[in-house]
């Protein structure tokens, strides 16, 4: 079986992607493989035409393949909240919640995790076209050899090519430490306009049909990233272990400290509150149109396994 992230030198997908490599789809008796597809909205896509089991990536990004969420539900949350960081150039001088910092600026993002900037900015009162605000990708983010959005975005900051980006906390940390950024936004810690916390998180799903043939198989899957989370909230360690067999030398030590940083969102459950307000971002940008009940979002046979 195959499960794809859209990133893979990064925090956001690591309960997946730990999943895979400590052995914990294997214990349940899953032989699952890890496959890097970006960016997010063509691995839902590969999930729809059958190349690919499960995806685990951001929540919202479904809907660019089942749309109306007819034929995929969310199993579990890898952790709760929009977890994407906002980071701005450090010879700007901007300032922790000074969203005046993007006018007139350019800033990268991936396709389909720029929706939840775009709403952000929004919210809080920002004009994209009368401020002057461009949101597209980062250059060089595309194409062979590129295995994170975030280090591409790090990267194209420090040599001047955008003003800012909208990314994971791996690129943030790294455009941090190098001094060429400066993080405007952290969303999950309770910067931005209250609503953007529950735009999306990042999530386990699969495909309607997979439910339907093999729901051991699938119950198997939500067992084995609980079981993840359990593991890595009891020794974060393990994080380093799992850095050290997939990540370059810089990123592998990094990546315990930014696990640690994320377990207090270590939470397996999606609640109807989250899909009801996540369903309200998704109408708000225009990518859902009805009311859609959380019956029909989430894999709720499964929920009972969420407590471990």
């Amino acid at each position: 079986m195959k499960l794809a992230v859209p990133d893979l030198i990064s925090n956001s997908y690591f309960p997946a992607v730990a999943a895979v490599e400590l052995g914990f789809f294997k214990e349940e008796g899953l032989d699952v493989s890890l496959e890097l597809v970006f960016p997010v909205d063509r691995a839902y896509r590969a999930m729809r035409d059958g190349q690919i089991d499960f995806v685990g990536g951001s929540a919202h990004s479904a809907l660019a393949a089942f749309p109306e969420w007819q034929g995929a539900k969310l199993l579990c949350a890898q952790a709760q909240g929009m977890y994407w960081f906002l980071v701005m150039r450090a010879d700007l001088g901007a300032r922790r919640g000074d969203l005046g910092i993007v006018r007139g600026r350019s800033i990268g993002a991936a396709p389909w995790v720029e929706m939840g900037l775009r709403r952000l900015l929004t919210e809080a009162g920002i004009d994209l076209q009368r401020d002057s605000v461009r949101i597209a990708p980062v250059p060089g983010a595309s194409g062979p050899g590129v295995i994170n959005f975030g280090l591409t975005a790090a990267k194209a900051l420090e040599d001047g090519l955008i003003d800012g980006f909208w990314a994971n906390g791996m690129g943030t940390e790294v455009a941090v430490r190098r001094g060429a950024g400066t993080v405007v936004l952290d969303v999950r810690r309770g910067d931005g306009p209250k609503p953007c916390f529950d735009y999306t998180m990042s999530t386990l799903a699969t495909t309607d049909r997979l439910i339907g043939q093999s729901p051991d198989v699938v119950a198997a899957a939500v067992r084995a990233l609980v079981k993840t989370q359990a593991v890595l909230k009891g020794d974060v360690n393990r994080a380093a272990e799992v850095g050290r067999r997939l990540f370059p030398p810089q990123e592998a030590a990094l990546i315990a400290e930014l696990i640690r940083r994320d377990l207090p969102y270590y939470d397996p459950s999606i609640s109807p509150s989250f899909v009801a307000r996540m369903n309200r971002f998704a109408r708000g940008i225009g990518i859902l149109q009805g009311e859609i009940p959380y019956e029909k979002v989430v894999a709720t046979q499964f929920a009972g396994l969420w407590k471990g």
